[in-house]
């Protein structure tokens, strides 16, 4: 017996013991955080829509923890911003969802810096929307590898031209499927350590794109649920954004499984969530309000949290919260501790989580965009135009109870008049874009952040994924306000598309002092793009194969102006079409 007991021991001793797999031995709780873009509240069959069905999804509330009353912001950026950040977006330098305005601060700390500083593996595939150029990039921010892009939105989910830690590479079929797969060769590589994945997906945001598999179940389906004006919805748009939700469920699934594969299921925390309301007209519980809007359904997301056998299952929360508290809840759950340059705003709902009887305290959770603000209490919220609703009695904001409620009244609009005045003016946050970063060695100037001069134009009012054309004369040009990081030459890459009549304008780029020369000699006119796959004719702008040029070499030095691009010599009708600027660090 003592024989047995020592070689027992020895075998412990050298590693031996092969019953229990190594990726579950006193190792921190990995993270999968996913993001939905412009899904709203009422996307999901948990929350009663029988238009469609999400049974990964509805399974991690079923199976873990759901906030009933949790808001996001009205649009895309401000609420990553807040997610990432735990504050609320307007410290944070956002004030716009592109042309530099959906941009983080630079002296503010993420998630994934939170999660890095305590020995994570981090990584974000998709949608990023909070800075192209490095130090604003999401390599720069705390993540070790990204695959995706950086704008607001982009033209083609199928096979499309995007990122990987800022090389220019081709998506592999459709764009969510291919973010997952990047996601499972995440989690299996990083099996054996602790890992942050952040998976913001880029749907059902338009182009409203989805494979046959899921428009064929949809196309012609009746929906049952419809949204309460009914005059006002697009059913065919409805119809499209429900079947790129259950896609978006099909890749839950994939990520679940994977887990289960890899033993890695009881020590993942799961989250899901939207960044707004939904992009459309369409059921939402009788909510008002969509995407854009500071009303309960422009800015009510779900948000799921699972942890097998750790959280409780099938737990309604009640107590209302944002989009701040993801950070302090996650960094808490971990027993992570959030080293941050700045306060956070938000709070640690661990208790929320766990406790049968919290001691909670009331707070007010303010939503704010395009100069209006509402404020939400447990039970109220006070809007933009100062009418009083009592939310638990009156989902749909029908009913202004502002004289039956006298002080509930005049405290919440003395709160939302004093928050006001701590929103800093967009002035504020003036930044140029930043190339050259001393450690990053490719740096993206697209048409989405320049501005134009003289007859140019945008392919679309929405800059996120346009280019320019239009480019006719001698006075035409392209500005960026810049500031080189770090001395350095840079080869620039011009990504450009132009007809053979065309051919022979000669393009000045200039930074200072230092120029570059380029002739234009060889013709590229591809076609536009991305109508052949949509579902619902898009407002965003068609997307073109642009053919990318080297310009040659340029030498800057660290400091800021601006920098322009402009037609020296024009030979036909127009110059070119432009789409991007590349540098990349020599040296």
């Amino acid at each position: 017996m003592r024989l047995n007991i020592s070689l027992l021991l020895l075998l412990l001793l050298l590693g031996c013991d092969t019953k229990k797999e190594d990726t579950t031995i006193d190792k921190q709780p990995n993270i999968v955080l996913i993001m939905a873009d412009d899904q709203g509240w009422g996307d999901l069959s948990i929350h009663g829509n029988n238009n469609l069905n999400t049974p990964n999804i509805d399974a991690l509330a079923q199976n873990g923890v759901s906030f009933q009353n949790f808001y996001v912001q009205p649009v895309c950026s401000p609420t990553r911003a807040e997610m990432l950040c735990g504050r609320q977006f307007q410290r944070l330098g956002v004030y716009a969802t592109s042309a530099g305005g959906e941009r983080l601060n630079l002296n503010e700390t993420t998630l994934a810096e939170v999660f890095k500083m305590a020995g994570y593996q981090t990584a974000a595939y998709g949608k990023w929307h909070n800075g192209m150029q490095p130090p604003y990039h999401p390599n720069t921010r705390g993540f070790d590898d990204f695959y995706g892009f950086a704008s607001g939105h982009w033209g083609n989910y199928f096979d499309p031209l995007i990122e990987h830690n800022g090389n220019l590479v081709k998506g592999k079929g459709f764009l969510v499927d291919d973010l997952t797969n990047r996601a499972m060769e995440f989690i299996t590589k990083n099996k054996k350590k602790p890992f942050l994945l952040y998976l913001p997906y880029n749907t059902p945001h338009s182009p409203m794109q989805v494979p046959d598999k899921y428009w064929n179940k949809f196309m012609d389906k009746e929906l049952t649920k419809k949204h309460r004006d009914t005059a006002i919805e697009d059913p065919n748009f409805t119809r499209a954004a429900l079947a790129m939700v259950e896609n978006i469920d099909d890749n839950v699934g994939r990520i679940i499984n994977k887990l289960k594969e890899l033993n890695l299921e009881e020590n993942t925390i799961i989250v899901y969530l939207s960044d707004n309301g939904p992009n459309g007209w369409r059921w939402n519980g009788g909510m008002r309000g969509k995407k854009g809007s500071i009303d309960e359904g422009g800015i009510r997301s779900p948000l799921f949290i699972n942890w097998k056998n750790t959280i409780p299952a099938s737990k309604n929360i009640t107590q209302i919260a944002s989009a701040i508290d993801i950070l302090p809840t996650l960094a808490g759950l971990a027993g992570i501790e959030t080293k941050t340059q700045k306060p956070l705003d938000g709070l640690n709902m661990k208790p929320l989580i766990f406790e049968e009887n919290p001691s909670w305290e009331s707070r007010l959770i303010y939503n704010h965009w395009n100069d209006k603000t509402s404020v939400r209490s447990q039970e109220f919220r006070l809007d933009d135009e100062n009418r009083l609703y009592h939310i638990p009695s009156d989902l749909g904001q029908t009913k202004d109870v502002s004289k039956n409620y006298p002080e509930v009244y005049t405290s919440l609009l003395n709160a939302k008049e004093s928050w006001l005045l701590e929103v800093p003016k967009r002035s504020a946050y003036n930044r140029p874009f930043t190339v050259g970063h001393p450690d990053i060695k490719t740096t993206q100037l697209p048409a989405r952040d320049g501005i134009t001069h003289g007859g140019i134009k945008r392919s679309n009012q929405y800059p996120n994924c346009s280019f320019f054309t239009n480019w006719r004369s001698l006075e035409d040009s392209i500005s960026w306000d810049a500031e080189v990081l770090s001395d350095g030459d840079y080869e620039v890459i011009l990504y450009y598309s132009c007809p053979e009549k065309n051919v022979g304008s000669t393009l000045l780029l200039e930074f200072d002092s230092n120029k570059l020369s380029k002739k234009i000699t060889e013709a590229h006119d591809p076609p536009l793009l991305g109508m052949e796959n949509d579902r619902i004719p898009r407002i965003e702008s068609y997307i073109k194969d642009f053919k990318p040029v080297s310009m040659g070499i340029m030498t800057l030095k660290k400091g800021k102006g601006q920098l322009t691009l402009r037609a020296s010599e024009v030979t036909g009708e127009e110059v070119i079409d432009f789409r991007l600027l590349l540098f990349n660090k020599l040296n």
